[in-house]
Protein backbone atom coordinates (compact mmCIF):
# COMPACT_ATOMS: atom_id res chain seq x y z
CA UNK A 1 0.00 0.00 0.00
CA UNK A 2 2.82 2.42 0.86
CA UNK A 3 4.37 1.67 -2.52
CA UNK A 4 1.13 2.67 -4.31
CA UNK A 5 0.95 5.91 -2.30
CA UNK A 6 4.59 6.68 -3.10
CA UNK A 7 4.02 6.11 -6.85
CA UNK A 8 0.88 8.26 -6.70
CA UNK A 9 2.75 11.06 -4.93
CA UNK A 10 5.56 10.85 -7.48
CA UNK A 11 3.09 11.11 -10.36
CA UNK A 12 1.44 14.14 -8.74
CA UNK A 13 4.81 15.83 -8.27
CA UNK A 14 5.79 15.09 -11.87
CA UNK A 15 2.50 16.58 -13.09
CA UNK A 16 3.00 19.71 -10.98
CA UNK A 17 6.49 20.16 -12.41
CA UNK A 18 5.22 19.90 -15.97
CA UNK A 19 4.32 23.55 -16.49
CA UNK A 20 2.89 24.35 -19.90
CA UNK A 21 4.67 26.67 -22.31
CA UNK A 22 1.74 29.08 -22.00
CA UNK A 23 2.23 29.16 -18.23
CA UNK A 24 5.96 29.81 -18.71
CA UNK A 25 5.22 32.75 -21.01
CA UNK A 26 2.55 34.12 -18.66
CA UNK A 27 5.00 33.80 -15.75
CA UNK A 28 7.74 35.67 -17.65
CA UNK A 29 5.30 38.43 -18.62
CA UNK A 30 4.03 38.72 -15.03
CA UNK A 31 7.58 39.31 -13.78
CA UNK A 32 8.03 42.38 -16.00
CA UNK A 33 6.77 45.41 -14.09
CA UNK A 34 7.70 48.19 -16.53
CA UNK A 35 8.20 48.68 -20.24
CA UNK A 36 8.98 51.68 -22.48
CA UNK A 37 9.25 50.85 -26.18
CA UNK A 38 8.78 52.39 -29.60
CA UNK A 39 5.89 51.37 -31.84
CA UNK A 40 4.56 51.68 -35.35
CA UNK A 41 0.93 51.06 -36.17
CA UNK A 42 -0.89 50.48 -39.42
CA UNK A 43 -4.67 50.57 -39.63
CA UNK A 44 -6.12 48.90 -42.71
CA UNK A 45 -9.57 50.37 -43.34
CA UNK A 46 -11.67 49.10 -46.24
CA UNK A 47 -12.74 52.55 -47.48
CA UNK A 48 -9.13 53.81 -47.70
CA UNK A 49 -6.64 53.06 -50.49
CA UNK A 50 -3.66 52.79 -48.16
CA UNK A 51 -3.18 52.10 -44.46
CA UNK A 52 -3.21 54.88 -41.89
CA UNK A 53 0.23 54.87 -40.23
CA UNK A 54 1.39 56.24 -36.91
CA UNK A 55 4.37 55.83 -34.60
CA UNK A 56 5.47 56.74 -31.12
CA UNK A 57 6.10 55.20 -27.72
CA UNK A 58 4.31 52.74 -25.45
CA UNK A 59 4.73 52.68 -21.69
CA UNK A 60 3.54 50.02 -19.26
CA UNK A 61 3.61 50.01 -15.48
CA UNK A 62 2.17 46.97 -13.72
CA UNK A 63 -0.48 46.17 -12.96
CA UNK A 64 -2.72 48.29 -15.17
CA UNK A 65 -1.17 51.52 -16.43
CA UNK A 66 -0.77 51.70 -20.20
CA UNK A 67 0.23 54.78 -22.16
CA UNK A 68 0.39 55.22 -25.91
CA UNK A 69 2.21 58.39 -26.99
CA UNK A 70 1.73 58.95 -30.69
CA UNK A 71 4.42 61.23 -32.09
CA UNK A 72 3.67 60.96 -35.84
CA UNK A 73 1.71 62.02 -37.81
CA UNK A 74 0.26 64.20 -35.01
CA UNK A 75 1.13 64.18 -31.31
CA UNK A 76 -1.50 62.65 -29.05
CA UNK A 77 -1.59 60.44 -26.00
CA UNK A 78 -3.87 57.81 -24.55
CA UNK A 79 -3.45 56.78 -20.93
CA UNK A 80 -5.31 53.89 -19.35
CA UNK A 81 -5.18 53.74 -15.60
CA UNK A 82 -7.60 52.24 -13.07
CA UNK A 83 -10.35 51.78 -15.64
CA UNK A 84 -10.17 55.33 -17.00
CA UNK A 85 -8.86 56.38 -20.41
CA UNK A 86 -7.49 59.90 -20.74
CA UNK A 87 -6.96 61.06 -24.34
CA UNK A 88 -5.04 64.21 -25.19
CA UNK A 89 -4.97 65.65 -28.69
CA UNK A 90 -3.71 69.18 -29.14
CA UNK A 91 -5.22 71.34 -26.42
CA UNK A 92 -8.15 69.00 -25.87
CA UNK A 93 -8.45 66.34 -23.21
CA UNK A 94 -11.12 63.65 -23.09
CA UNK A 95 -11.75 61.34 -20.15
CA UNK A 96 -13.68 58.09 -20.60
CA UNK A 97 -14.70 55.60 -17.95
CA UNK A 98 -14.32 52.09 -19.38
CA UNK A 99 -17.44 51.04 -17.50
CA UNK A 100 -19.39 53.33 -19.87
CA UNK A 101 -17.95 51.57 -22.96
CA UNK A 102 -18.11 47.81 -22.28
CA UNK A 103 -17.58 47.01 -25.98
CA UNK A 104 -13.93 48.17 -25.86
CA UNK A 105 -13.04 46.53 -22.54
CA UNK A 106 -12.06 43.17 -24.11
CA UNK A 107 -9.70 44.89 -26.56
CA UNK A 108 -7.95 46.72 -23.76
CA UNK A 109 -8.02 43.74 -21.42
CA UNK A 110 -6.45 41.51 -24.08
CA UNK A 111 -3.34 43.70 -23.98
CA UNK A 112 -3.44 44.46 -20.27
CA UNK A 113 -3.95 40.81 -19.24
CA UNK A 114 -1.21 39.64 -21.61
CA UNK A 115 1.25 42.23 -20.28
CA UNK A 116 0.36 41.23 -16.71
CA UNK A 117 0.68 37.51 -17.49
CA UNK A 118 -2.91 37.06 -16.29
CA UNK A 119 -3.99 33.83 -17.98
CA UNK A 120 -7.24 33.58 -16.00
CA UNK A 121 -8.44 36.99 -17.26
CA UNK A 122 -7.52 36.12 -20.85
CA UNK A 123 -9.38 32.81 -20.65
CA UNK A 124 -12.39 34.53 -19.10
CA UNK A 125 -12.76 36.88 -22.10
CA UNK A 126 -11.34 34.78 -24.95
CA UNK A 127 -10.76 31.35 -26.31
CA UNK A 128 -6.96 31.26 -26.08
CA UNK A 129 -4.89 29.35 -28.63
CA UNK A 130 -1.18 29.22 -27.88
CA UNK A 131 1.66 28.19 -30.18
CA UNK A 132 5.38 28.05 -29.49
CA UNK A 133 7.52 28.10 -26.39
CA UNK A 134 9.16 30.66 -24.13
CA UNK A 135 11.64 31.75 -26.84
CA UNK A 136 9.04 32.54 -29.52
CA UNK A 137 5.29 32.43 -29.00
CA UNK A 138 1.94 33.36 -30.53
CA UNK A 139 -1.43 33.88 -28.90
CA UNK A 140 -4.66 33.87 -30.87
CA UNK A 141 -7.56 35.28 -28.88
CA UNK A 142 -11.11 34.72 -30.10
CA UNK A 143 -13.85 36.55 -28.16
CA UNK A 144 -16.01 34.30 -25.99
CA UNK A 145 -18.81 36.85 -25.77
CA UNK A 146 -21.11 36.99 -28.82
CA UNK A 147 -21.56 40.76 -28.46
CA UNK A 148 -17.80 41.34 -28.60
CA UNK A 149 -17.50 38.91 -31.51
CA UNK A 150 -19.78 41.20 -33.53
CA UNK A 151 -17.00 43.79 -33.60
CA UNK A 152 -13.78 41.79 -33.04
CA UNK A 153 -13.06 38.61 -34.97
CA UNK A 154 -9.72 37.83 -33.32
CA UNK A 155 -6.60 39.27 -31.75
CA UNK A 156 -3.15 37.87 -32.51
CA UNK A 157 -0.28 38.65 -30.18
CA UNK A 158 3.29 37.54 -30.89
CA UNK A 159 6.35 37.78 -28.72
CA UNK A 160 9.43 36.24 -27.22
CA UNK A 161 10.08 35.56 -23.56
CA UNK A 162 8.67 38.55 -21.61
CA UNK A 163 8.28 40.89 -24.59
CA UNK A 164 5.35 41.43 -26.93
CA UNK A 165 6.46 42.08 -30.53
CA UNK A 166 3.14 42.64 -32.30
CA UNK A 167 -0.58 42.92 -31.76
CA UNK A 168 -2.94 42.44 -34.69
CA UNK A 169 -6.65 43.08 -34.26
CA UNK A 170 -8.95 41.70 -36.93
CA UNK A 171 -12.36 43.33 -36.78
CA UNK A 172 -15.52 41.53 -37.79
CA UNK A 173 -16.10 44.04 -40.62
CA UNK A 174 -12.75 43.16 -42.22
CA UNK A 175 -10.79 46.21 -41.04
CA UNK A 176 -7.65 45.45 -39.06
CA UNK A 177 -4.79 47.09 -37.23
CA UNK A 178 -1.21 45.93 -36.76
CA UNK A 179 0.81 47.35 -33.88
CA UNK A 180 4.50 46.49 -34.17
CA UNK A 181 6.50 46.99 -31.02
CA UNK A 182 10.07 48.12 -31.51
CA UNK A 183 13.10 48.67 -29.39
CA UNK A 184 13.17 49.79 -25.77
CA UNK A 185 13.28 53.53 -25.27
CA UNK A 186 15.81 54.74 -22.72
CA UNK A 187 15.09 57.35 -20.09
CA UNK A 188 15.04 60.90 -21.45
CA UNK A 189 18.38 62.67 -21.35
CA UNK A 190 18.67 65.48 -18.86
CA UNK A 191 19.87 68.79 -20.34
CA UNK A 192 22.90 70.20 -18.61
Amino acid sequence: MNRILAVGALLLLMGAADISNLDRVMGALAERKHGHVSFTEKKFIAVLDKPVESSGELLYDAPDRLEKRTLKPKPESLVLEHGVITARRGHRTYVLNLSDYPQIVPLIDSIRATLAGDRASLEHLFKVDFEGDLETWKLRLTPSDATVAKSVKEIRIEGARDAIHSVEIQQADGDRSLLTIGTPVGPPEVAQ
